[in-house]
């Protein structure tokens, strides 16, 4: 054992930057798997908690104010009821800030199901009959905390904050959804416009929420239900971008662990072919196989656990101090349960998936015979092919020429270098993939589902025409569209989508239509994927849905890029549906803005126009949801160009040791040494070209696959993805290919300056 602890600790010495870059790739891997578990826990875990702590309702039903839903708590099924509450919908602001909002009448307890988690200030109580409670989200966009005050627009009331509590209902979302506001009932009925009530249901069998749904619908009535949202629903936005973050995350760690195995796999089939002396002398002094098998697991082994070991050290210890999302889900995750066993887990599991690799090459070396022989009748180096002799024969520079004959005339090692070369080099494209169809969301929104840069929402004391005219005649808005949405039941009564009338048939709305054309005739509509997969339909069928009791068929002629609730969501025109309600009026305003035009300055200078009386809020983009990930995909790909260089220094060795016996000939036909060092730079650098080429030609396929596959289990849908530009894709080509000859040139030059006799003897 000791003296192969001394045969690798010589190794190690001979190869110290190789095994630098092994160990900062595997330090990097280790990381990003071990973000990516702390991510997936930090996305279910904060919701399931809150969920179960308040014993959270799996169905929330909003009907009109004159249904009885405290009939529902008979039904089969049915555990327990939280409510009815009486609602009604108001707006509230802040300095600086206003939001939309449903007050929901609640008592001096708070419900039993679906209780509300006070994380700050105190609950209700009829000493402060102005009192309310804001839901966290709602709190963080109103900058509101306990003892505020907050005004109500247009009826010159106030309310006080007397607390802040978290819920397991989906989250206040601007411009889409209103925060939860709980209040006494006695300020519910005096504040606020469109009453109604809310129940929440807690079932015995969760999984029978869309069979409890219909049968809830059936007895209250269809028309008497206004919207349903479910459990399922509130724990996909909660756990939303997070998720997919770790995803990300996930991904590029196998596929980065995946490329630092083959690297780890041929630098040892490289070293082993080029230590076949080395390893005889061994066996011939007493070495058994196992032995030399030993001395590269060890050594190798070594490298991943240092390097595994760094990285969960600074991920425990530093992990927390990460910026943004990432900083959250390291803290959140070191306090649950799993955090213990899924800690050390991960780096055992990278360690011995990269033993595993090294093993198999490493029992190359200990089937190594005694006295090493070459194949019969095989040259080293092969003979000129045709090619190559025909552009000698046209003058071309003999360097150009051998090099990238040494560089294809490997047999089998030839494509196995390109290939592990090329797996990193596939997987940074598409991390830059992943980042330019980020950007795209910031650079091109109408061409993904976001033509709008505002929304904008009139108080009852402006009238539809004066706010079309206020609207459109700001000189940086270019078409203020009308529009409206609202709750749809889907067929079978199981829950409720969203359908929205935007425009006109004189104006219509841009849509951003991928599949089918768009709507542009009588009861035509586009669809989000989300929509189609929960209903089962696709582009061209006519689907029903009951919106106020009043049903609703559209025929779907196309499928929109919907970023916004999961892709559930179905549009047509406004005049579609006045059609089926002569009396509809416009909710809201959809903004087109000019390019270039600054979104908080148009909001700005048309809410002091319209003296309050309009609340506009800019239209949220997936971009700013994912700007963690783009620091995700740079730390990425890094690793990916630590692992890319480990396996150039093995090219780069073997190369060189192949060069070693065509020395002699190659001084013979008379080069010289700085030729000589061009022939081993040019077959590097035409091995990280063809590297380069195989990774992007088949790196953006697969990018656009990755990305379109995630848009259609989102619900977005797919043709969202955007490829790196030809221009970027030649950067990266070219710095590959740049930093290949770099590191090439040094050990080049000094194989190509060697001894006679040193010559000589590698040759032997």
């Amino acid at each position: 054992m000791r003296a192969t602890l001394r045969w690798a600790h010589a190794d190690l010495r001979t190869h110290r930057g190789e095994a630098l870059f092994l160990v900062s790739a595997t330090a990097g891997i280790v990381a990003a798997l071990l973000l990516a578990v702390a991510l997936f826990g930090y996305a279910t875990n904060p919701w399931q908690r809150v969920f179960a702590q308040s014993h959270g309702a799996h169905v929330w039903i909003r009907t009109g104010p004159s249904a009885d839903p405290a009939r529902l708590a008979a039904l089969d099924g049915v555990a327990a009821v939280s409510g009815p509450f009486r609602t009604s919908a108001a707006t509230l602001a802040s300095p600086g800030a206003r939001a939309s909002v449903e007050l929901r009448g609640a008592g001096a307890e708070p419900p039993a199901t679906g209780r509300p988690l006070i994380t700050s200030g105190r609950w209700l109580t009829p000493a402060t009959p102005d009192g309310v409670v804001l839901e966290s989200s709602l709190a963080r966009a109103l900058v509101a905390g306990p003892g505020d005050s907050l005004t109500v627009p247009g009826t010159g009331r106030t309310v006080t904050v007397v607390g802040i509590a978290d819920s397991a209902e989906p989250r206040y979302r601007p411009g889409e959804r209103p925060g939860t506001v709980w209040a006494l009932p006695a300020q519910v009925r005096g504040t606020g416009e469109r009453p109604g009530q809310l129940v929440g249901l807690l079932l015995t069998d969760p999984d029978d929420t869309d069979y409890a749904v219909q049968r809830a619908v059936t007895l209250l009535g269809a028309g008497a239900v206004t919207d349903v949202s479910n459990w399922k629903q509130a724990r996909a936005e909660a756990q939303g971008d997070t998720r997919l973050l770790g995803q990300v995350l996930g991904l590029f760690g196998l596929g980065a662990l995946l490329a630092a195995a083959l690297a780890v796999y041929g630098a040892i089939s490289t070293r082993v072919r080029g230590h076949l002396r080395d390893i005889s002398v061994l066996k011939a002094i007493g070495f058994t196989p196992g032995q030399v098998v030993r001395a590269f697991l060890v050594q190798h082994l070594a490298f991943a656990v240092l390097g595994a070991l760094a990285a969960t050290v600074l991920i425990e210890t530093l992990g927390g101090a990460l910026p943004g999302r990432l900083g959250e889900a390291v803290g959140v995750w070191q306090g649950l349960p799993g955090h213990t066993a899924a800690l050390p887990a991960v780096p055992v599991a990278a360690v011995l998936f990269i033993g595993a690799t090294t093993g198999l090459a490493a029992w190359r070396a200990g089937r190594v015979p005694p006295v090493p022989v070459l194949p019969a009748g095989k040259a080293p180096g092969g003979r000129l092919s045709g090619p190559a002799r025909r552009a000698l024969g046209l003058g071309l520079p003999p360097a150009l020429v051998l090099g990238w004959h040494r560089a294809f005339a490997r047999g089998p090692q030839t494509p196995a270098t390109i290939v592990r070369l090329a797996l990193p080099l596939l997987l940074i494209t598409v991390a830059l993939s992943a980042w330019t169809t980020i950007a795209r969301f910031d650079s091109e929104p109408e061409h993904l589902g976001l033509p709008s840069a505002l929304t904008a929402r009139a108080d009852r004391g402006l009238a539809d025409r004066e706010a079309a005219v206020l609207l459109d005649g700001h000189p940086q808005v270019v078409a203020a569209h009308p529009g409206v949405e609202a709750a749809a039941l889907v067929p079978g009564q199981t829950g409720t989508i969203a359908l929205r009338g935007l425009g006109t048939r004189e104006r219509p709305y841009p849509f951003t239509v991928v599949e089918g054309r768009a709507a542009d005739g009588p009861d035509e509509a586009v669809a989000g994927q989300g929509l189609l997969d929960l209903l089962g339909v696709q582009v061209g069928d006519w689907v029903r849905m009951t919106v106020g009791g009043h049903p609703q068929v559209l025929h779907i002629v196309g499928r929109s890029i919907e970023p916004e609730n999961g892709g559930r969501t179905i549009s047509t025109s406004l005049d579609t549906l006045r059609e089926n309600d002569p009396a509809l009026r416009a909710t809201l305003y959809q903004l087109q803005l000019r390019p270039g035009a600054d979104p908080a300055g148009v909001r700005a200078e048309l809410t002091e126009a319209s003296q309050g009386r309009l609340d506009i809020h800019e239209v949220t983009s997936p971009a700013d949801r994912l700007s963690t990930m783009r620091g995700v995909v740079a730390g990425l790909i890094a690793v990916l160009a630590l692992i890319g260089l480990t396996e150039l220094s093995t090219a780069i060795g073997g190369s060189v040791r192949d060069g070693e016996r065509d020395l002699l000939a190659l001084k013979a036909i008379g080069l010289s040494p700085r030729q000589i060092t061009a022939v081993t730079v040019t077959a590097v650098g035409c091995t990280a070209l063809a590297a380069a080429v195989a990774g992007a030609g088949l790196g953006v396929p697969l990018a656009r696959w990755l990305i379109d596959t995630e848009g259609r289990s989102s619900g977005i849908g797919a043709g969202v993805a955007q490829a790196p530009s030809p221009l970027h894709l030649v950067l990266l080509a070219t710095a590959a290919v740049l930093g290949a000859i770099a590191l090439a040139a040094l050990p080049a030059a000094r194989a190509a300056r060697r001894r006679l006799v040193d010559t000589l003897s590698a040759a032997a």
